[in-house]
């Protein structure tokens, strides 16, 4: 989880509530999306290790960009 919330920019409230086992908030079941599609992506690469995280396409902020930013 500690890679999530680096990866997002988020504390562990953005998904969970008091009961970390509830999936009251939307956001968690996409979290969960997200995990698998990780895992999945990171299980192609024959040697095993990760290369592929939240952070790969959050770059620490909850909404990833779909787009490189506008120039300056």
């Amino acid at each position: 989880m500690r890679m999530a919330t680096t990866g997002l920019g988020v504390m562990c409230t953005a998904c969970h509530v008091d009961d970390r086992s509830s999936d009251e908030k939307p956001m968690k079941l996409t979290a969960r999306m997200m995990f698998a599609m990780v895992k999945d992506i990171n299980a192609k690469f024959p040697d095993g290790k990760m290369h592929v995280t939240c952070y790969t396409c959050h770059r620490g902020v909850e909404q990833p960009l779909t787009a490189a930013p506008a120039a300056q």
